[in-house]
């Protein structure tokens, strides 16, 4: 493993690495400067990492000049940022390059439907920046494939988000510890069970507004208060029911309401024009529930 490598996976042991939004109008605006005092909300309320313009910050949708702004952004706040890479037309090994050049530590290498070995050593190769693996419920990893990208000796970490698959989730979690990389969480509707199967990190999207709710989990796991954790776990397990349901993609508009009612970002810049429209009866009974976790 490269040394660069290592460091950040070291680094980020032990992290809540909030999967950032990109807050936009409806009509896909972003105000910059608004970005800037969302994401320093985040780090304030306990995100110790930030991961800017993946899925969750509709990175692959974002033009080139909207993207690295966004990076400039995250690097300034101090703590480990990683950015989105591939999953639209732009190129990945660009893409990184700019995230390298821009201050980055790390990369977020979108699933391909191609050849995924070879795109992350594409991505290597671009900047030497450590990348993190993405085993994403979309475009599960084959075992065999997992174990090959956690050989590369760029890659720090393996983040699952499997969203119903327990078996799949607990072998991508053994995976990544037998081959000394990171074990991260995105499990966002099996937060604290994946915790227990070994992960190491989280990097969620509902983080994206209620990182203090998602904080408190990985605080009470830490401390080994068992009654603790059941409890933290219980809070974040009913918010995620109401965010992280069908239809999945929904999830970024729901966690963009939340961000709204949390007050770290206005009504006109919690819209997500990527995804699918949803009832605005949805967004009393989430917000409720907000409410209730915190």
């Amino acid at each position: 493993m490269d040394i660069a490598v290592r460091n950040l996976r070291d680094r980020l042991r032990g992290s809540l690495i909030a999967a950032a939004a990109t807050p936009m109008t409806a009509s896909g605006e972003v105000d910059l400067d608004l970005v800037s005092r969302y994401l320093a909300g985040l780090v304030a309320d306990g995100a110790t990492g930030l991961a800017v313009l993946a899925h969750t910050g509709r990175g692959p949708y974002l033009v080139p000049g909207v993207r690295a702004a966004v990076i400039e952004r995250a690097v300034t706040l101090g703590v480990p940022v990683l950015a989105g890479v591939g999953g639209g037309a732009e190129d990945p090994a660009a893409q990184t390059r700019v995230a390298a050049e821009l201050g980055a530590d790390g990369v977020l290498v979108f699933p391909s439907d191609g050849d995924r070995v070879a795109l992350h050593e594409e991505v290597w190769r671009a900047a030497r920046l450590p990348m993190i693996a993405f085993d994403l419920y979309t475009r599960p990893c084959p075992a065999g494939t997992l174990r090959e990208l956690l050989a590369h000796p760029g890659v720090a970490g393996l983040k699952t988000a499997l969203l119903s698959d327990a078996m799949g989730c607990q072998r991508a979690i053994a995976l990544a510890r037998e081959a000394d990389r990171l074990a991260i969480t995105g499990e966002d509707r099996m937060f604290g069970p994946s915790l227990l199967w070994g992960a190491e990190a989280a990097l969620v999207g509902i983080a994206a507004a209620s990182v203090g709710v998602t904080a408190a989990v990985l605080e009470a796991f830490a401390g080994k208060d068992l009654r603790a954790f059941e409890e933290a776990s219980g809070r974040l397990d009913r918010l995620a029911q109401v965010t992280f349901t069908e239809p999945m993609e929904g999830y970024v508009q729901r966690m963009l309401w939340l961000a709204a009612a949390e007050g770290r970002v206005p009504g006109t810049h919690a819209h997500d024009p990527y995804g699918p429209s949803l009832p605005e009866e949805e967004r009393a009974v989430i917000v409720a529930m907000s409410q209730a976790a915190h």
